[in-house]
């Protein structure tokens, strides 16, 4: 069932539906007539397709099909309060997050499938997020080779984040605990870090990182570079990491200079890594 959110906008609304049981959202542009690419634009942590609604817009102004979804556990899928959610994701970081980053990165690749086939769009497409909506579009791109570019925001290809402290707490160091068997699964077919040569490819990544953010440190980035490097050095020539001093987890994350700066980055085919 599809229903119409008029949510002010450049075409005046976002349309939202339902794929394969995934709550999805999406801002067509103005023009259909030429195959437009898709834009898949992913949430942080307690956010729903709803939050993105800004980005969407953007993404579509420069004329992607522009399409977020509730990750897993997430706004029409929540089974508990956002806050509740990230309490507990928080007290047992691997058991509850690799869940919902691969679950929701696997979501993702399903709903890719029916806007590219329902809307008659480009079948290569790009995708971003915000922490861990950043996370997954990482995790996106080397599970769906279709992914060509990925912009992502305080946001890492390590799902073990050596070194993580709790949002605005920079001496409290999170005890992540252990993941379940199924999220190991996950974890070890999806975790970037642990897949190099899913990229090999060579997509084009950007990193847009808080010099302060000791929630997800902006060393997970340089780390999984270095590593491509070693075996897969066009890969490595292709990612873009860009750590912004002063800016914390929060601050990085609310910023419109690195908003834009990743929206510009998805539009820009002929941007070059650096």
């Amino acid at each position: 069932m599809t229903t119409i959110n008029t949510h002010p906008g450049p075409q005046d609304s976002v349309i939202t539906t339902t794929v394969d049981g995934v709550p999805v959202a999406y801002s067509a542009p103005a023009s259909m007539t030429t195959g437009p690419r898709l834009a898949i634009w992913l949430p942080f942590l307690g956010g729903t397709k709803e939050t993105t609604f800004p980005v969407l817009e953007k993404l579509s102004e420069q004329g992607f099909f522009a399409l977020s979804l509730d990750p897993w556990q997430h706004g029409e899928r929540a089974t508990e309060p956002a806050k509740e959610l990230m309490t507990q994701v928080f007290d047992g970081f691997r058991e509850r997050m690799w869940p919902i980053l691969g679950l929701t990165a696997l979501d993702a690749y399903r709903v890719a499938d029916w806007a590219i086939s329902t809307h008659g769009l480009a079948n290569h497409y790009v995708a971003g997020g915000v922490s861990m909506g950043g996370d997954i579009a990482v995790a996106l791109a080397g599970a769906d080779i279709r992914v060509t570019r990925v912009a992502a925001i305080v946001a890492t290809p390590d799902w073990t984040r050596p070194g993580m402290t709790r949002v605005g707490e920079r001496e409290n160091m999170i005890e992540q605990g252990d993941p379940t068997a199924f999220g190991q699964w996950l974890y070890s077919r999806l975790d970037p870090a642990s897949n190099l040569p899913a990229y090999a490819r060579a997509p084009a990544i950007s990193f847009e990182l808080g010099a302060a953010d000791t929630h997800v440190p902006p060393t997970g980035a340089s780390r999984f570079r270095e590593a491509l490097g070693t075996t897969f050095p066009k890969a490595a020539d292709a990612i873009r990491i860009t750590v912004h001093d002063g800016l914390d987890h929060l601050e990085a994350a609310r910023s419109p200079d690195l908003q834009n700066r990743a929206v510009t980055w998805l539009g820009d085919e002929e941007n070059v890594a650096r």
